[in-house]
């Protein structure tokens, strides 16, 4: 198990080729595993499939490999908060599959469960439902939505053991169990590595079976996407 813990992200993400499908945890800038997407871009792996509940920002998270081109596709769920994306997609350099944030999470959540594929009732009758089977259930029409499973998923953690058992918290604790259930091979990055029984069984989040790497990350940053103050009386 302790071969499991590795020295830095560089070292956890190696194997990530072009072309890779790659699923990330986090929503907007809270629980995004910033070490890894570093990591990412100093190593160069382009034309990436990236799966994510959002694109991240201009100048943060996934917004960073797409100042460098290394994503060819997205699947999201909302992307309103990059304007490099916007350009990107506009101008037909960037290809995306808009998922309803539900529907998304549970297509990760179904990856890493085994299922191939579940009927949902979101999405019926609009765009997203083109080209996607529809069957009726007592009455009300379902569309078929397929798993998502990556090459790689990436996640943060708040703390971590050697065994990879994760504990997120509070908001960080989206859609990281999910996307970590979702990847070949899983990697976790926490703000606290601890030692075996450091952790409370009954708080673990993530169970480390579906963790094949974990390393301390480092500079945190605690970024606010869109800051809103109440005016002075």
């Amino acid at each position: 198990m302790a071969k499991k813990v590795f020295a830095d992200a560089k070292s956890a993400i190696a194997g990530v080729q072009d072309g890779m499908t790659l699923i990330l945890g986090g929503f907007g800038l809270c629980g995004i595993p910033e070490n890894s997407i570093l990591a990412l871009k100093a190593s160069g792996a382009k034309n990436l499939t990236c799966v994510s509940n959002n694109a991240g920002v201009d100048d943060g998270g996934l917004g960073l490999l797409l100042q460098t081109r290394q994503i060819r596709k997205m699947i999201s769920s909302y992307v309103g908060e990059n304007a490099t994306f916007e350009k990107q997609y506009l101008a037909g350099e960037l290809e995306l599959e808009f998922c309803p944030q539900g529907t998304l999470a549970e297509r990760m959540r179904a990856g890493g469960a085994g299922i191939p594929g579940f009927y949902t009732p979101t999405g019926v009758g609009t765009l997203v439902a083109e080209g996607k089977e529809v069957r009726e259930f007592e009455g009300r029409k379902y569309i078929l939505e397929r798993a998502i499973k990556g090459d790689f998923a990436f996640v943060k953690a708040w703390k971590g053991d050697h065994f990879g058992n994760l504990v997120y918290r509070k908001t960080s604790r989206n859609f990281n169990p999910v996307a970590a259930t979702a990847g070949k091979i899983t990697v976790a990055e926490v703000e606290h590595l601890v030692a075996p029984g450091e952790l409370d069984p009954d708080e673990v989040h993530t169970p480390g079976i579906y963790v094949q790497r974990i390393f301390q990350g480092v500079n945190y940053e605690k970024r606010i996407e869109q800051r809103t103050v109440r005016k002075e009386a």
